[in-house]
């Protein structure tokens, strides 16, 4: 076995031994992760939206999980409202031409959330400029915020209704832990809204 074998089978080890103690350790933020999810629940089934925003690959978990809740995630049922306000190009650069790129997620949230609508910032550092503005505009608006972000939470944290705090500073293993619990939400709310809907046809 040569060098670079042994090498590539260290790092896989490491990956995997890595992501499972996360994921261990993570499991001690269900209570949260459980009020995230009936909060989301309620809304959707009010008729609000769910809004995501996050830069990079946090935005790429954003635009997943929106697409989870207008298509589907296990089960058939109603496209349920939820808008990733990363993927319209026009918009994105005429605000950050216009405003700033602090503001790209912001301004969206002032045009589009109403009360009773759920906001969810994902970040890896809990710091970033545009997400922190979007949930603050979003708590202004009258909306339940959410925190997606890494060990300590930080400002997201701490402006949030609720954060999940994936307890690692590598960026790999945050990300993994919030596509993983983005995952378990859709999962919950799907099931929820299929046992209310059964409830009233029974009824």
């Amino acid at each position: 076995m040569t060098t670079t074998e042994l090498t590539g089978e260290a790092v896989f080890n490491q990956a995997f031994d890595e992501h499972l103690q996360v994921i261990q350790d993570l499991k001690a933020q269900q209570p949260v992760l459980e009020t995230i999810a009936r909060e989301m629940t309620d809304a959707v089934m009010a008729g609000n939206k769910v809004l995501w925003c996050g830069n990079g690959g946090s935005a790429a978990d954003a635009q997943h999980l929106a697409a989870e809740f207008v298509g589907r995630f296990r089960r058939e049922r109603k496209a349920l409202a939820s808008i990733a306000l990363t993927t319209d190009t026009s918009i994105l650069t005429s605000i950050g031409n216009d405003y700033g790129y602090e503001q790209i997620f912001s301004r969206q949230v002032i045009a589009l959330c109403e009360p009773g609508d759920v906001v969810v910032g994902i970040s890896t550092s809990g710091n970033s400029p545009n997400v922190v503005a979007a949930l603050e505009a979003a708590k202004q608006a009258g909306a339940y915020t959410v925190a997606f972000t890494g060990q300590g939470g930080n400002k997201m944290a701490g402006i949030a209704n609720a954060a999940i705090c994936v307890p690692t500073k590598d960026t790999a293993r945050v990300q993994e832990g919030h596509i993983l619990c983005g995952h378990m939400l859709c999962d919950w709310i799907e099931l929820a809204w299929c046992q209310q809907s059964g409830a009233k046809k029974d009824g």
